[in-house]
């Protein structure tokens, strides 16, 4: 969440960010809840000062006439201290339910837009493949090579979980292990994370783990919901933890499985694996000084790059307008590959730098080596590999006129041929 402080001494920006973001909040109600709650907090303490001076008096020896006036004075405070106190924590409670909707500044390089059609392109590497035959699209590929199965998977689990078959249960290994490689070669210490994790811990990465616009699966009869990402469970391993500035930054690698009800996702958009509910990815997510934020989100970028051109997927790299970014992100870069079933490009990667919106809320800091005080670090997290968006572009971009899929070297498998 942002700093109540920053808000209050810019409420003027943070007024006009919600409104480029497209995000409605009142933040002058904000203000006079946040100014209310400060008004009691103060008066508590005015209270609690007081019934510490008494009993302080009340320790040495008094006669009873002069002790009787202390005691009932002190019984009528703590009645007004305990009708005070739930005035505040009434008020305390809105205030924090409305703090954590305000959305974290954004980066004044991202381009301002309402939806995603307003992504700004920076550049698009490698070459669309040109067809000499009819090309098809990963699912009707991947049935004519028995490579999945949506039909068992609708029957066992219901409509948009499917299960992998033949050679791309290999191949989804394949991508993993090649990501983990990578990310290992670039410094990341790998994980395999949990894939439940509390609510509060998914509240302090910015996910709402209630109401009708939740992506999220929650058991029922317990404070655990399934994970949309290892971001939520590489940063919740933090939780209220103070880093050394020597440490930084720390550079982790996840592996998870990801659950996400993609609740009004049908449509031909959606057909096959491009929105499904559940999928494999490896995730980067890194604790870094605030100073260099900025300079990690473009590593991790360049890392998101090197493993595409690495995969042979023409992509090409969107800077994510202001109203189509999440609430944690300060800026955020997509990968989008080009699938030719779809005949457009399509999301693969994101790499988002969330300042200190989640620390914030984790209360993840390091004590600054020049200050000595208490800082938030910088959150960042970006994918490393999908598999199941990095399974279309892979087969929709390798297809043959033999009905073969070529695979890209780097992943170490034989291009997967048609059964006899």
């Amino acid at each position: 969440m942002l700093d109540i402080k920053y808000i209050r001494n810019h409420s003027d920006q943070v007024i006009k960010n919600c409104q480029n973001r497209n995000v409605r909040i009142d933040i002058p109600h904000l203000l006079d809840l946040d100014e209310r709650t400060r008004q009691l907090k103060s008066e508590l303490d005015t209270l609690r000062q007081r019934r510490n001076e008494i009993s302080n008096q009340m320790k040495g020896k008094m006669p009873p006439e002069e002790r009787q006036p202390l005691i009932d004075e002190a019984k009528q405070l703590r009645q007004q201290e305990a009708d005070q106190d739930v005035a505040y924590q009434e008020i305390d409670k809105a205030r924090q339910e409305l703090l954590a909707q305000v959305p974290n500044i954004t980066h004044p390089e991202s381009p301002i837009g309402r939806t995603d059609e307003d992504n700004l392109s920076i550049r698009e590497v490698g070459t669309v493949p040109q067809f000499d035959f009819d090309a098809k699209d990963h699912l009707t590929l991947m049935e004519d090579l028995d490579l999945i199965d949506f039909e068992s998977g609708a029957k066992v689990a219901g409509q948009k979980f499917y299960y992998l078959k033949n050679d791309a249960v290999f191949l989804e290994f394949a991508l993993v292990q090649y990501a983990m490689n990578v990310l290992r070669e670039e410094g990341f210490t790998p994980f395999l994370t949990p894939d439940l994790a509390r609510r509060e811990i998914l509240q302090g990465t910015g996910y709402n783990p209630r109401g009708d616009e939740t992506q999220i699966y929650s058991i029922e009869n317990s404070d655990l919901c399934l994970v949309a990402t290892s971001e939520i469970t590489l940063g919740g391993r933090l939780e209220n933890s103070v880093l050394k500035e020597a440490e930084l930054p720390l550079l982790h690698a996840g592996f998870s499985h990801c659950y996400r009800t993609e609740a009004g996702a049908a449509g031909r958009e959606s057909k096959g694996l491009y929105r499904v509910h559940q999928f494999s990815k490896v995730e980067m997510f890194v604790f870094v000084h605030p100073d260099e934020s900025d300079a990690m989100h473009q590593r991790m970028l360049g890392i998101e790059e090197r493993i595409y051109q690495d995969l042979e997927i023409p992509y090409r790299v969107m800077d994510i307008c202001t109203g189509d970014l999440g609430s944690p992100a300060y800026r955020k870069f997509d990968l989008e590959a080009w699938m030719p079933g779809r005949g457009k490009w399509g999301e693969v990667t994101s790499a988002s730098n969330c300042t200190d919106y989640q620390s914030r809320r984790l209360n993840i800091r390091f004590k600054d080596s020049e200050t000595g005080k208490n800082r938030f670090v910088h959150l960042l997290n970006g994918t490393a590999i999908a598999t199941s968006r990095t399974l279309i572009a892979l087969i929709e971009n390798g297809q043959q006129a033999d009905g073969s899929i070529r695979l890209p070297r780097c992943l170490g498998l034989p291009d997967i041929q048609p059964k006899q």
